[in-house]
């Protein structure tokens, strides 16, 4: 795996600008974010009222704190186009949420916005490595899911070749990949592992392959998942970070000579980190829930959107803005099984330590009479196993299971192959079989 580092004179000023520096251009634009959020948009006109508070009372950046919180169920309650800033002939792109447990979240752009949603994610792939004139691999998902276009067009803008391939037709990636010799592939981590094992199903050695830099997101992955996927497709593997409700791919990403976080483009995005029970603002370093407010978006401003994800902040490194931690789970989709928090993330994380298993699991949580039950699926490598290998190995997993994340679950594995891939996006990792409303 060559690095491709970036000399001081390829990186933006901001990247290189002091604390002081940033965080006045932050105060500054997170003065007119709020300002333009209370002029233009009902909802938070209604909600900045309610609270008591208007953007004038923003002196210093920790004053945001006074401000009330967006939820997902904001955007649903005001569907389809409520939360716009600008009238809806000004929006250039409307994206969208699949809907699938409610209400579609829908999001808008400015032409400004592309070009701010562009820069931030061609700023992340050269943060990644990338350089112009790089063919880059999409195998995101496009259409309403904000993922194929985003990477789209910020690799465009920062003068690559781009081979809009979208997800699924694994085979065809294959063959494109050995035919066009791109360089950088951008894909969720769970479909990077299959197309690694269509790779090796076709009798090539996915290490060999052209590519150099994998850019992965949409789903939350551990660095047991990096390693993995680094040895098994001979590639850097770096995260990028980023949701619809706040632009998209590209909120944050990782620089290839750390690799120690995603560097959050503060300039654009706004972090706190919050005690999910409480709202409190906590300190830089602590864990809790990530929020963001929008600094520079025209057509949907989001102020202090709670994402949901468990993380926490970390000084900055390779860039002069600051990092989030690996996602360690999410305060909404967190199973608690018997009165046990248990994060799928931490299941992955054993699953990936024991060798004879594939990097594929499912979680399924069932209810036997009145108490919650999990069974963990996971996946041998080879089709080797005695039924005694077979029972030793579940029973392995089982224990680690208990020792380090203190639920007990039932344990099978299955043939390679065994566990339902995902055609394209993300992976289900979580099958929840328990009656609704009880």
């Amino acid at each position: 795996m060559v690095q491709r580092i970036p000399s001081p004179g390829e990186l933006e000023p901001i990247e290189r600008a002091s604390r002081d520096e940033l965080q006045a251009l932050q105060l500054e634009r997170l003065k007119w974010s709020l300002q333009h959020a209370y002029d233009n948009v009902a909802h938070y006109r209604k909600a900045f009222d309610e609270a008591g508070v208007h953007p004038g009372d923003l002196k210093t950046l920790a004053d945001l704190a006074k401000f009330p919180f967006t939820e997902k169920k904001t955007l649903r309650d005001n569907y389809p186009f409520g939360l716009f800033a600008v009238p809806r002939e000004q929006v250039v792109r409307v994206h969208a949420s699949s809907g699938t447990t409610g209400r579609p979240t829908v999001v808008g752009y400015t032409k400004k916005d592309i070009d701010t949603w562009a820069d931030v994610v061609a700023r992340s792939i050269r943060a990644a490595g990338g350089r112009p004139g790089d063919m880059v691999h999409v195998a995101y998902g496009y259409g309403l899911f904000t993922g194929g276009l985003g990477a789209h067009y910020g690799a465009e803008r920062l003068g690559c070749t781009v081979i809009p391939m979208s997800g699924g037709q694994t085979e065809k990636q294959v063959q494109l990949i050995c035919d066009f010799q791109p360089s950088i592939i951008m894909v969720t981590p769970s479909y990077m592992l299959n197309i690694v094992e269509e790779f090796k199903r076709q009798g090539l050695d996915p290490a060999q392959s052209s590519l150099k830099v994998g850019i992965f997101g949409a789903e939350p992955w551990t660095n047991e998942m990096r390693r993995t996927i680094e040895t098994e497709a001979g590639i850097d593997a770096v995260d990028i970070y980023g949701l619809s409700e706040v632009m998209g791919p590209g909120v944050a990403s990782e620089c290839i000579e750390s690799k120690d976080g995603p560097v959050i483009w503060e300039d654009h995005f706004y972090p706190e980190i919050i005690d999910p029970d409480t709202g409190e603002v906590l300190p830089d370093g602590e864990e809790g829930e990530l929020v963001f407010t929008s600094l520079s978006k025209e057509a949907l401003p989001i102020i202090r959107y709670r994402t949901r994800d468990l993380t926490r902040l970390l000084p900055p490194t390779s860039r002069s803005m600051r990092r989030m931690g690996k996602i360690t789970g999410r305060s909404d989709d967190m199973l608690i099984i018997r009165g046990v928090n248990v994060f799928p993330s931490q299941i992955e994380e054993l699953v990936l330590k024991m060798p004879a298993l594939a990097p594929q699991y499912q979680l399924v949580v069932a209810r036997d009479g009145h108490l919650d039950t999990l069974e963990v699926f996971g996946e041998l490598r080879e089709n080797t196993h005695t039924p005694d290998s077979v029972a030793a190995l579940a029973k392995e997993l089982q224990h680690c299971i208990k020792t380090y994340v203190g639920v007990t679950t039932k344990v099978t594995l299955t043939p390679p192959m065994g566990i339902e891939r995902t055609l394209t996006g993300k992976a289900r990792r979580v099958v929840d079989k328990r009656p609704k409303n009880t």
